[in-house]
């Protein structure tokens, strides 16, 4: 049977169900070829038979009405928890990078004021509260033993203030450590 009709002639003349609706009143017609079929080849169907015009919404279901929403949840949720994680890798961060200055600093201080052993612990100790400082550090202790000098520099950043401790001196003068090789 041909699928064309002309004018406003119903689609059931055609053998469809009499639905018209394409342009200038012919029946609607689906990928099946004859008039008024859908796609699923029963006569003023819509896909596969259902009895729904083409592009009509499926009934919700009991089921369906429960789930509605749920992705909106759980989106929710999974962007707090990745905030709190996000949150937590910062702060961790943060704490390691105020470890880190916070031990450059009092290696360059101890090392300041072993250079400065021999001109006495008052010289000594100033020269590493002004190394600290440069590096944004405190020096909370000084000391000399000898030709080694003893430093401990803390560094404030955010919450955390670390403090470290750090040893300078001549090989041989630092116990634990191998003899230098000659």
């Amino acid at each position: 049977m041909s699928g064309s009709t002309s004018g406003s002639t119903s689609g059931a003349a055609a053998g469809g169900t009499g639905r018209t609706g394409g342009a200038g009143g012919a029946p609607c017609t689906g990928s099946g070829g004859e008039a008024g079929t859908g796609s699923g080849g029963e006569a003023g169907t819509g896909s596969g038979g259902t009895g729904r015009p083409v592009g009509a919404r499926r009934p919700a279901t009991a089921a369906a009405g429960r789930d509605r929403g749920m992705a909106t949840v759980w989106t929710a949720f999974a962007a707090c928890v990745l905030c709190v994680v996000f949150g937590a890798v910062l702060a961790l961060g943060q704490a390691v990078v105020a470890r880190h200055r916070a031990g450059g600093a009092a290696d360059l201080a101890a090392l300041a004021a072993a250079d400065r052993a021999l001109w006495g612990e008052e010289a000594a100790c100033a020269a590493a509260s002004r190394v600290a400082g440069a590096q944004g550090a405190a020096v909370l202790r000084c000391s000399l033993h000898g030709d080694v000098a003893d430093v401990t520099a803390a560094v404030r950043l955010g919450p955390y203030a670390p403090a470290i401790r750090a040893r300078a001196g001549p090989p041989e003068a630092l116990p634990g450590l191998p003899a230098a090789v000659p």
